[in-house]
């Protein structure tokens, strides 16, 4: 533990791109994706640590609901593909035989170790040249002892990087008697981010949700509608089809302050002189001045017109003009801004 915590001291005062880093991407948001997920498990308080030392605008969180009802950081409703809960609870599984947070305390939550995300069927690490697989040294956050680490960092090293939370499946919460969205928006305002003036979003793929927490909830922070397909099924009753139409970017213009669409349903490919060529979806949003925080850029996981991670850096911030990223890799991301303010 004593090595853990040297290590994270010294990558919260790395300078990383140093002061001027945090100036020249005031113009474009860097949003560290669940924390430093490129170099440590994701969600877990070390990647925040070590995000946080790489100077990001943001650093996110996906927020999933205990059984007793406590907001916990993890990407999914599901426990097994970055926890070892099927070695701590191997009965504790549903039908499906996938194992869910909302099943399990608080307590019980905590006991588990968190890995490096793996395959669901094949039970191999997803990204293999990331952190092994075998040193399960980490655990799961609440959604409020992350903030106080992002506040706490804040204050000690005099800067100002924001909360960036995700509601996962508020649909499936509430028909699990868990109103995910409530609990959220109490900790959110609990610690200051409760207006468009405080450092914060809250995002969400369930449109449906998300006009309930601006018009039913009556949440005055800041809101971003994120973007999927139809094919995933992960929100009922939304259309995203409809949403990435100039129709419905307007629709979502009236309720939220930006949108998050994936990578590819803003960048189509590059044109013949390499120049990123531009979806309806990005043309109808930039025509609004409604700005777009674009997932997930990975050094790792590149598309298929990009040769390297610059490529892809320089489609989305020098082509296209986007206003933000999500990125697995934050230093990189800001390095590349810092080196090329224009």
């Amino acid at each position: 533990m004593a090595l853990m915590a040297a290590g994270l001291f010294c990558a919260v005062l790395a300078p990383a791109s140093g002061a001027m880093a945090q100036a020249v991407t005031d113009d474009h948001v860097v949003i560290a994706h669940r924390g430093a997920s490129g170099y440590l498990p994701e969600h877990t308080l070390p990647a925040v640590a070590l995000a946080y030392g790489m100077d990001p605008d943001f650093i996110e969180q996906d927020v999933v609901m205990s059984k007793d009802g406590v907001p916990v950081v993890m990407h999914d409703i599901h426990l097994d593909t970055t926890t070892d809960v099927a070695q701590k609870f191997p009965k504790r599984h549903r039908k499906d035989g996938r194992y869910y947070a909302i099943d399990f305390t608080l307590a019980e939550l905590k006991s588990l170790n968190v890995h490096e995300r793996v395959n669901a069927k094949t039970g191999k690490q997803v990204f293999t040249d990331r952190f092994p697989l075998e040193y399960s040294i980490f655990k799961i956050p609440t959604f409020e002892e992350e903030i106080k680490l992002i506040q706490g960092l804040n204050k000690s090293t005099d800067r100002d990087i924001g909360v960036y939370a995700e509601i996962k499946d508020p649909a499936w919460h509430r028909a699990q008697g868990q109103d995910i969205s409530k609990a959220v928006i109490k900790v959110m305002e609990k610690w200051g981010y409760g207006t468009r003036e405080s450092n914060g979003y809250i995002q969400c793929f369930d449109w449906n949700e998300t006009k309930r927490i601006r018009n039913e909830l009556k949440y005055q922070g800041r809101m971003v509608q994120l973007l999927g397909e139809n094919s995933w099924k992960i929100a009922p009753d939304v259309d995203f089809d409809f949403l990435k139409t100039d129709e419905g970017v307007g629709e979502m213009a009236k309720v939220v302050d930006a949108i998050g669409p994936s990578l590819d349903q803003v960048i189509e490919g590059l044109s013949q002189d390499g120049h990123a060529v531009m979806s309806p979806t990005l043309v109808a949003a930039q025509r609004r001045h409604l700005p777009v925080h674009v997932y997930t850029l990975r050094a790792d996981q590149l598309p298929k017109w990009a040769g390297d991670f610059r490529i892809v850096m320089t489609a989305v911030f020098d082509d296209a003009g986007i206003d933000g990223v999500f990125t697995d890799f934050p230093d990189q991301v800001v390095d590349y801004l810092a080196a090329t303010p224009e």
